[in-house]
């Protein structure tokens, strides 16, 4: 069941993503494998989850390899330009990179959220707390089956930046809330809790806030977008949009990386263009076992699928 933006609650079966997705256009997208070149041959790394990319065309990797730094950067060829992070990290989640050029990363083992200069340098760390000694990494499973220790995801999901310098952290493998601080860190609000109504959400895995201060939330265990003011306040959200990954804002655009939600996590999805106004599904390009998308202000787009990071690119 899910809410419309009236607040009318409106049935949602599994099959509505794939009729969306199944009237919507493909999308013209060319999809090409980034290439890393490594700068030795014992250059291993292992799953990617998340990816950016700078005004210069640099792209970040956050990838979860014991034998690499966890955050690689390579240029448009691949060519790996630095790294940084080796044994500061045990489950690298979410890459995001400010107005300011600044590279922030979440690690959702230990609820760590570290701002870093774009050569690495570490400015700020933020320890979001509050992870109860229960992990719920999947809020679906029973209490009795739920895994425990920080290595199953227990944290932090992602970070956004609104317009006026503060930052947003959704906080979903564990809590089910977001969390708001000034630009120097301090915490200053937070909302949200379990459940399937407005404000509440299971497992917040994604977050983004637009130019106005319209802030998303990838609700990705209810199969929707929910939506709130700077303050908190609910606005509407978009149902029935499956296991929604990741956001990404491009101008007028939402895209989103999702799967259907009967699937098992790192299946068969889709990379879907929606409407940024009404939600509604402009057209779709396929992933497998994807997880984060990134838009470049050349209107070409990277995403991962697995241990890969993928350029989509516009057809002529």
């Amino acid at each position: 069941m899910a809410t419309t933006d009236s607040g009318s609650v409106v049935a949602g079966t599994r099959s509505d993503l794939r009729a969306m997705v199944q009237i919507a256009p493909r999308l013209s997208l060319r999809s090409v494998e980034l290439s890393v070149r490594p700068p030795n041959t014992g250059w291993h790394a292992g799953s990617i989850s998340w990816v950016a990319s700078d005004q210069s065309g640099l792209i970040y990797i956050f990838q979860r390899g014991d034998d690499v730094d966890p955050i690689v950067v390579v240029d448009r060829d691949g060519h790996v330009v630095r790294s940084w992070g080796r044994g500061k990290y045990v489950k690298a989640h979410a890459i995001r990179i400010d107005a300011h050029g600044n590279i922030w990363t979440v690690d959702a083992a230990t609820s760590l959220v570290r701002k870093y200069a774009p050569e690495g340098q570490l400015l700020m760390r933020i320890d979001v707390g509050g992870r109860p000694p229960v992990c719920m990494d999947q809020q679906t499973v029973p209490e009795s089956e739920r895994p425990t220790g920080v290595n199953n995801f227990c944290g932090a999901t992602d970070v956004a930046f609104a317009p006026n310098g503060h930052v947003f952290i959704s906080d979903g493998y564990a809590n089910n809330r977001i969390l708001e601080y000034t630009s120097d860190g301090k915490k200053l609000n937070e909302w949200g809790t379990t459940g399937t109504g407005a404000a509440q959400f299971r497992l917040p895995h994604s977050i983004r806030i637009d130019d106005v201060g319209t802030i998303y939330v990838s609700d990705r265990e209810n199969a929707r977008i929910q939506r709130f003011d700077l303050t908190g306040k609910y606005l509407g959200e978009w149902p029935n949009l499956g296991r929604i990954y990741s956001l990404e804002i491009q101008k007028e655009v939402m895209w989103i990386v999702t799967q259907p939600l009967e699937l098992p996590n790192s299946a068969p999805g889709w990379l879907l263009k929606l409407d940024r106004t009404t939600g509604k599904v402009l057209g779709y390009a396929d992933v497998t076992d994807g997880h984060a998308v990134a838009a470049l202000d050349t209107g070409e787009l990277l995403a991962t699928q697995g241990s890969g990071v993928w350029w989509f690119k516009p057809i002529p």
